[in-house]
């Protein structure tokens, strides 16, 4: 469900912040504005929409399944975790790498923002696909 979650609330706020942009805010060299507000925007409504959908999910769960949360941690939740957030650090720290090219080089800077946003987005996913292998293989 996080997975479909965050896939969903990137996608659907891309499309809403790119079609309501300013001509030429996009790809402009001189204008950070629309990269400052996607960014500081994405993240409280991802935020938002993540906890409300994972409050509508434990309810929904609840009367499908007449069953609560687990409501603590083990050892082994802890482990994967771990290792979850080290993959998804990697994922996020090459990204930043990544991102700082076009500011040395004579590539447009406006792709340090989309690299810095999409690396932002690849990590939480690799993050939770990493959590979801985890599991399943059982470290």
């Amino acid at each position: 469900m996080s997975i479909i979650s965050s896939v969903l609330i990137f996608t659907l706020y891309t499309l809403y912040a790119i079609s309501n942009a300013e001509d030429g805010s996009i790809t402009s060299a001189s204008d950070f504005s629309f990269w400052g507000t996607f960014i500081l925007v994405l993240l409280p409504v991802s935020i938002a929409a993540k906890i409300i959908i994972h409050i509508v999910f434990v309810i929904f769960n609840k009367i499908a399944s007449n069953e609560d949360p687990p409501s603590f941690e083990d050892e082994l939740d802890k482990i994967i975790e771990l290792k979850a957030d080290r993959i998804s650090l990697y994922v996020f720290f090459l990204g930043f790498i990544l991102a700082m090219v076009p500011l040395v080089t004579d590539i447009p800077t406006y792709l340090t923002f989309l690299l810095l946003i999409l690396f932002g987005f690849l990590s939480d996913l690799m993050g939770r696909i990493a959590q979801l292998y985890f599991y399943k293989k059982g470290v």
